[in-house]
């Protein structure tokens, strides 16, 4: 038994050689990489192109939690947790319960298409936007480095509640804003 065992250790250790060899983790991380911020980008459109309200808010939920999934793969584990905590959980539960409750008959035409034309624009602009920022990133002499961040936390509490914090508060302000709004929709013009 102990020799299998020895000949199965020495079989992954080879394997794992040989992967590095040929570099195949850094081509699974960027691959993970290019799958999340592309199912980011596909739950992006979808929220732009679904033509039922309710469909468009939960694939913005999903564009939340892969832009999360692309925070927890750089390193900001922080910022990814706030991320699904915040914005997955809270906003987007609250647009989806504010669509709820807002009296309609019919959703299946709730979130119209403005037409062909504004669709095709937009989607050029987009993709030259991205072709410029490909030939910036692979021209640049610049090669990216991961930075070490360790705890993040205690940095970023201090950072915001010391250089930013008027921008905390504007933010919290907002999003007040965006609650009251969503409670005068959900309760509905008949009964204020």
């Amino acid at each position: 038994m102990e020799e299998a065992l020895s000949q199965l250790h020495g079989f992954v250790a080879w394997g794992l050689a040989l992967a590095e060899e040929y570099g195949i983790p850094s081509l699974i991380e960027a691959g993970l990489f290019f799958l999340f911020a592309g199912l980011a980008l596909s739950f992006a459109c979808g929220v732009i192109f679904f033509r039922n309200v309710v469909h468009s808010a939960l694939s913005l939920t999903a564009t939340f939690i892969c832009v999360a999934c692309l925070y927890i793969f750089i390193g900001a584990d922080f910022m990814g947790a706030v991320q699904i905590l915040v914005y997955s959980g809270a906003v987007a539960v609250l647009i989806v319960m504010a669509i709820m409750l807002t009296r309609r008959d019919d959703m299946s035409h709730s979130n119209p298409s403005r037409g062909l034309f504004r669709h095709a624009g937009a989607i050029v602009v987009s993709g030259l936007f991205f072709l410029s920022m490909a030939a910036v990133a692979l021209l640049s002499p610049f090669k990216p480095t991961r930075p070490i961040l360790g705890d993040a936390a205690p940095g970023l509490a201090d950072l915001m509640l010391t250089h930013y914090v008027l921008p905390f508060e504007v933010a919290a302000i907002l999003l007040l804003i965006a609650m009251i709004g969503a409670i005068v929709l959900a309760k509905g013009a008949d009964e204020r």
